[in-house]
């Protein structure tokens, strides 16, 4: 688990936090046909990931979101400017240069233009400097979002009324720039952030107890932001396509429509939320135990070799049935805690690490219930 938006530890409240496995689960579906339960886990997974938001943002996700809606109200704002709504002048076009249409704007435009840059800039910034283990796989949604704004301008470019009467060079740019984004999102981004949550599992939680395990892979699922990632590509494209169809037809053929501009706005707030959530759950979810999140090929690339850990289960000397305790190949042996409703555990003779007791020497057998040294449950010197 990572940080909370205002600096501490989650550690420090890891007693209050609901798990997933505890959450409650709707029968809504269910009572139904018991074959609709999985769309009672979805809307009870999606439940969880939104009460975590709801407990875990705070001022910092607040500003950000202030950065979003600020510069989508800034960047379409034309009333008493008119800017927009007439076209602009269709024979001067780009940013730089004395002859740039981007300054021979109105000048409220161009001081609300720059308002919104400065606003999406400091967004970019704050989401870039506040998830350091995302960054890499941040700055590969951010390019898929530039792809997909770049073919639905070269699609109205080429058809100012798309998708009504659009040729198959038009849909090309749009189909080209979502299979780009797909690339990037499902097989780079999903792809760490998945292999990077397994690893996180197989060394975090590993336990004798293949119940705890199944717990800690249920409390660990990816499925709501797999789902969040399939909806924020959706919503891109729509506000990426009415912006541009806004504005697409030429300043004497253009209608402009208010209308299309707040579907703009509503639907790229929505797709801001959205990416700040796909950026923000695995920062939450693995920010404190790991550096980077990468594909496992990108790790066998960069030299970090991912050796799975051995390790030596214990035995009981009278029943020879499994126990709980493990030795890993520096001989430390590990126990769980005997406390009642203590889920930690540690090397034998330290203390545990969620309660604090000191972890015994000796273990009962669940299964014959003897009670013997530690040391015993990984061979023992026959007595001739």
């Amino acid at each position: 688990m990572g940080l909370r938006s205002d600096g501490n530890s989650e550690a420090e409240g890891v007693t209050l936090m609901e798990r997933l496995s505890d959450h409650q689960s709707g029968s809504i579906f269910s009572d139904f046909d018991t074959r609709l339960q999985i769309l009672d886990d979805v809307f009870s997974e999606i439940s969880y990931s939104l009460s975590l938001i709801k407990k875990y943002w705070g001022g910092k996700e607040l500003v950000m979101m202030a950065f979003c809606v600020s510069g989508f109200i800034l960047g379409t704002w034309d009333i008493g400017i008119g800017e927009i709504s007439s076209g602009g002048d269709y024979d001067r076009w780009g940013i730089m240069g004395d002859e740039s249409g981007f300054l021979h704007m109105k000048d409220l435009a161009l001081i609300v233009s720059l308002l919104s840059l400065i606003c999406w800039l400091g967004f970019v910034v704050m989401l870039w400097n506040s998830y350091p283990i995302m960054r890499e796989n941040m700055l590969y949604l951010l390019i898929g979002m530039g792809f997909i704004l770049f073919g639905f301008i070269r699609a109205h470019a080429e058809n100012p009324d798309f998708p009504t009467e659009a040729g198959l060079s038009s849909w090309t740019w749009v189909i080209i720039a979502n299979l780009i984004m797909l690339f990037l999102s499902s097989f780079v981004v999903r792809r760490a952030v998945v292999e990077t949550r397994d690893i996180h599992v197989q060394r975090k939680h590993a336990h004798p107890d293949p119940r705890l395990v199944d717990r800690a892979w249920k409390d660990h699922s990816l499925f709501s932001w797999n789902i969040a990632i399939a909806v924020w590509i959706v919503f891109l494209n729509i506000s990426f396509w009415s912006s541009a169809h806004s504005i697409a037809p030429s300043p004497g053929n253009l209608d402009f429509s208010f209308s299309l501009v707040m579907i703009h706005v509503f639907t790229g707030i929505v797709a801001t939320f959205l990416l700040l959530t796909i950026v923000w759950f695995p920062e939450f979810m693995l920010g404190a135990t790991e550096a980077r999140i990468q594909s496992s090929r990108a790790r066998e690339v960069s030299g970090e070799e991912i050796k799975p850990k051995k390790v030596q289960q214990g035995k009981c000397p009278v029943c020879n049935q499994n126990t709980s305790a493990t030795m890993d190949d520096g001989g430390n042996i590990t126990i769980p805690c005997e406390i009642e409703g203590c889920r930690g555990k540690g090397t034998v003779g330290s203390e545990c690490k969620e309660c604090g007791q000191r972890i015994p020497t000796r273990l009962v057998c669940i299964n014959c219930g003897s009670n013997t040294p530690i040391g015993g449950h990984f061979g023992r010197v026959e007595a001739w």
